[in-house]
């Protein structure tokens, strides 16, 4: 199996949400999917707040998108540098276990070190234990001690009284 790599262009992002979609799916969260094509392209391809890639295969039906991960970037004040923040990483079902995953965290792992990153960073849902897995194996440390807190757009409204 020939696994490539690539960063995602226009033409990919209804692919990209239908695998948004299943990711959600297999957290159990997919009714928290409020994201369209359309916001997709403004938020990727216009506002550059984030950037994703994709997992390609060739099959008998031609080329297929089979995971992809989006990422952004974020800052440590500590390494006084730049770091990758991996918001999700999604393989289909009938890929997983095929190094499809590793693929896709060796190209972002290169590219975090092209773009001279401190260290690249995600979360994991701790039931999902196979990715825990993988991820462990990969040398990646979990974060025990620090816990992540979030205001969603609600909490955020709330806050500043708008």
């Amino acid at each position: 199996m020939d696994v490539r790599i690539r960063n995602a262009v226009e033409d990919d992002v209804p692919e990209l949400l239908a695998m948004i979609r299943e990711l959600a799916d297999y957290e159990k969260l997919l009714p928290e999917v409020v994201a369209s094509e359309e916001l997709l392209h403004h938020e990727i391809f216009v506002k550059h707040r984030a950037e994703a890639m994709l997992a390609l295969v060739d099959d008998e039906g031609g080329t297929r998108a089979v995971g992809f991960a989006l990422f952004f970037h974020n800052f440590s004040t500590f390494l006084g540098r730049g770091g990758l923040y991996l918001e999700d990483l999604y393989v289909r079902p009938d890929w997983r276990g095929r190094g499809v995953g590793r693929a896709l965290l060796r190209q972002l792992a290169s590219t975090a070190l092209s773009r001279e990153c401190g260290r690249m960073e995600w979360a994991v849902l701790n039931w999902n234990t196979p990715a825990i897995a993988v991820y462990r194996k990969l040398g990646a440390l979990p974060q025990d001690e620090w816990t992540v807190y979030r205001l969603d757009r609600k909490g955020i409204e709330q806050l500043t009284g708008a």
